[in-house]
């Protein structure tokens, strides 16, 4: 279905890989259609439950596509605008997937590769990883992958780092918050595997919620509108099918609905 990518399912699990190796999984035009589609269509199958995405090769992605880089420089304003916007939905859609999501990098993970880490609700990474907001050597800024960036690492590393366009190294990366794991070069599938099994673990609808709880919370005062609208989310939550089901199954000592599903 896809001329950029490619999706691989086992169990509840999705895995997409970006499919350009030969140019280190490079955006263009395509492939950020390709992620959009890809995202879209794995978010509304109730068959998957962990969406991970990776790249073939050698690299998790170098960022954009040398000859897209060239069209935009000559491309006008308005064209650049559009672009931009297609790119920015392509990160909001991955961002904003009901389902857990997982970075798995090798390699280089470069301006927007290093907005699609951070855009991937948790990210593992083998040891020779490397990260960089780059654009700054280009005359250029990180505008679009900003908001999850600075998600990622806060104002001050972003402020060191969006300036310098310094290379990071996986174990910086990890100390600054941009990625959760380092493995070995050859443990990176088990990395992501010791994540994707207790995501399982947990309920749906819970994940769901829990990802919208932290969006709508991170930043506010924790005042009266504050309590109250937490208060009222768990309220919600405490009466759905699953938040009934899961108390009782704890109190009845059995699985959960939804683990019990999973192996029917």
């Amino acid at each position: 279905m896809f001329k950029t990518l490619a999706i691989e399912q086992k169990h509840q699990v999705a895995t997409i890989w970006m499919d350009r190796p030969e140019v280190f999984n490079a955006f263009n035009e395509q492939l950020i259609d390709d992620l959009i589609s890809a995202c879209r269509q794995l978010d509304t199958d109730a068959g998957v439950r962990v969406v991970v995405l990776a790249g073939r090769g050698k690299h998790f992605s170098a960022g954009a596509d040398l000859n897209w880089m060239r069209r935009a420089a000559e491309a006008s304003e308005a064209d650049n605008l559009a672009d931009a916007r297609r790119f920015a939905r392509m990160l909001r859609t991955l961002s904003g997937m009901s389902k857990p999501t997982i970075a798995r990098i090798q390699g280089a993970a470069l301006g927007g590769g290093t907005g699609l880490a951070a855009a991937c609700d948790m990210a593992v990474a083998s040891k020779d990883a490397v990260f960089s907001t780059s654009e700054v050597k280009f005359g250029i800024i990180p505008a679009v992958i900003s908001p999850y960036v600075l998600r990622a690492i806060g104002p001050r590393h972003a402020l060191r780092y969006f300036q310098s366009a310094e290379r990071i190294s996986a174990e910086r990366a990890l100390a600054i918050g941009l990625i959760n794991e380092v493995t070995p070069m050859d443990g990176l599938d088990a990395g992501v595997a010791a994540l994707i099994e207790p995501l399982l673990a947990g309920a749906p609808s819970a994940q769901k919620a829990a990802k919208e709880l932290i969006e709508a919370i991170q930043g506010r005062p924790i005042d009266e509108q504050t309590l109250e609208e937490t208060a009222q989310r768990i309220a919600r939550q405490r009466a759905t099918v699953e938040g009934r089901d899961g108390v009782a199954a704890f109190l009845d000592k059995r699985p959960p609905a939804w683990l019990a599903d999973s192996f029917n």
